[in-house]
C-alpha cells in the first residue's frame, strides 16, 4: 500500500475512523431515480452511516461505450466506519440493487463511489481517496458543488466550486422531477 505523505493520510484503509465522506450516485438502468433514492433510504438505515445531505438529481452523458444517459447525483455521509468496511459496503449495496460488474464503464443499475473522506488522501490498490477522475467529471462535481461547494479538494487544494468551472458541463442537466 501506498499512501501519499501528507498530514491527512490514514496509516490503514482498515483503521477505525469517523468522518464526513462525499459519495457519487448514479444510474442508467431501470427506473434509475427509484433505484438512487432507493439506495440513498438503504444507505441511510446502515448503522455507522448518516446522511447530512442529498444533491438534485442530474441527467448525464454516459463515459464509456454506447449506453443510456446517467441520472446522477452526490450526498454527504456522516460515517462511523473505516473507508475499506464503507467502500465494502457501497459494494455490497450496489449488488443488492442489481449491480453486475460486466465492462468497465459499462451500463449499471446504481454505482456508488466514494469521493473524498474528510481531508484523507489514500491510495491502495483496492480505493483511491480522493477519487481519482472526480476533477475532471461534472457529473460528479455539479451535484457535490451544489452540497458541499467550499469542501477542499486535498490533492489539488480548490474547493469543489473552484474545480467545476475547470469542467464542461454542458452535458449535466438538471431533473426537475427532484
Amino acid at each position: 500500500m501506498t499512501n501519499q505523505l501528507n498530514d491527512n493520510r490514514l496509516q490503514s484503509p482498515n483503521c477505525k475512523r469517523s468522518g464526513r465522506v462525499a459519495l457519487a450516485l448514479g444510474s442508467n438502468l431501470g427506473d434509475s431515480q427509484a433505484i438512487l433514492a432507493a439506495a440513498i433510504a438503504h444507505l441511510s438505515r446502515i448503522p455507522g452511516i448518516q446522511l447530512e445531505a442529498i444533491s438534485s438529481w442530474y441527467q448525464t452523458k454516459a463515459v464509456g461505450p454506447p449506453q443510456p444517459d446517467y441520472i446522477n447525483g452526490g450526498a454527504i455521509l456522516q460515517v462511523d466506519m473505516a473507508p475499506q468496511l464503507l467502500l465494502d459496503t457501497l459494494l455490497a449495496t450496489e449488488q443488492q440493487f442489481g449491480r453486475v460488474r460486466q465492462e468497465r464503464w459499462g451500463p449499471r443499475s446504481l454505482d456508488l463511489d466514494i469521493l473524498l473522506y474528510d481531508q484523507v488522501i489514500l491510495d491502495t490498490p483496492n480505493l483511491q481517496i480522493p477519487h481519482p477522475r472526480m476533477r475532471e467529471r461534472a457529473f460528479v462535481l455539479v451535484p457535490l458543488a451544489e452540497i458541499s461547494p467550499d469542501w477542499i479538494e486535498p490533492v489539488s487544494g480548490y474547493t469543489i466550486k473552484e474545480l467545476v468551472k475547470d469542467v464542461d458541463c454542458s452535458d449535466v442537466h438538471l431533473l426537475k422531477s427532484n
